[in-house]
């Protein structure tokens, strides 16, 4: 076989990789296209609903405001839009796995598949607890903390922004069993050695609270507290897989393809 039809065959399977990767990506944006098209009839009602922690919190007569001209127009389409992407995430993982999957071993698909339908629904838990519990407490303080005189009238894009943040800082922080108990599978660390070191995790998630969170003491422990037991969670499920592997099971290493 000449070099030049090894050569062939070798750029073959990588033209048909970018090609099926490709097709995915735009599988993917199409998803969220649809989805924001459903979506960005409702946009002002569903920017209204994102609001309600703060409007209930603020003082009588008071709303919030919009400084640029266009925001009442582009905040709501934004808004609908990283909706989109928030709803269609089953998908794109689904799309990530389908692609990943052939390359992997059997015992390697058994592993992540369960693990992306654990991070989406940790994800969205962030999330979920970010608007039902975390944002009133915090719109309450800010708003009640604010000096005589002083009338609070958000700017309505700066309240998105604010919001969006604490949502992904919620989501990807609650991801935090998932994190542990991929340290272990990949064989980075091991259980005995992650409760060694809790009081150093209890110290970083106050600090990570403290960075992602406003400057008050609410919202930092309530988001500390949250990742301290998510990381007791990962680190008991980390040892019943690491019990697994003791009985002989095959869990991190793949010898059937």
């Amino acid at each position: 076989m000449s070099k030049h039809t090894f050569d062939h065959q070798e750029e073959l399977p990588f033209i048909s990789h970018l090609i099926e990767l490709r097709n995915r990506i735009l599988k993917v944006v199409l998803c969220v296209l649809v989805v924001f098209l459903g979506l960005a009839t409702y946009a002002n009602q569903i920017y209204s609903y994102l609001a309600g922690p703060l409007l209930r919190h603020l003082p009588e007569n008071s709303t919030m405001i919009a400084i640029d001209v266009a925001s009442p127009f582009f905040t709501p389409f934004k808004l609908a839009l990283v909706l989109s992407v928030f709803i269609a995430v089953p998908i794109i993982l689904y799309q990530f796995w389908a692609f990943v999957a052939p390359g992997l071993y059997k015992n390697e698909r058994k592993m992540i598949l369960p693990l992306l339908v654990a991070s989406t629904f940790l994800f969205y838990l962030g999330v979920a607890f970010a608007y039902f519990v975390v944002f009133p407490l915090i719109f309450g303080f800010l708003t009640a903390a604010a000096p005589e005189g002083v009338a609070v009238m958000t700017d309505i894009s700066k309240y998105l922004d604010f919001v969006l943040t604490l949502f992904f800082a919620f989501g990807i922080c609650f991801e935090v069993p998932i994190f542990t108990i991929v340290l272990v599978w990949t064989g980075l660390t091991s259980p005995a050695d992650l409760a060694e070191k809790r009081p150093y995790v209890i110290v970083g998630a106050f600090i990570i609270g403290m960075l992602l969170t406003p400057p008050d003491a609410i919202s930092q422990t309530l988001l500390a507290i949250p990742m301290w037991m998510l990381f007791e969670v990962g680190l008991l499920f980390s040892r019943l897989f690491v019990r697994k592997q003791d009985n002989g099971l095959q869990t991190t290493t793949g010898e059937d393809e």
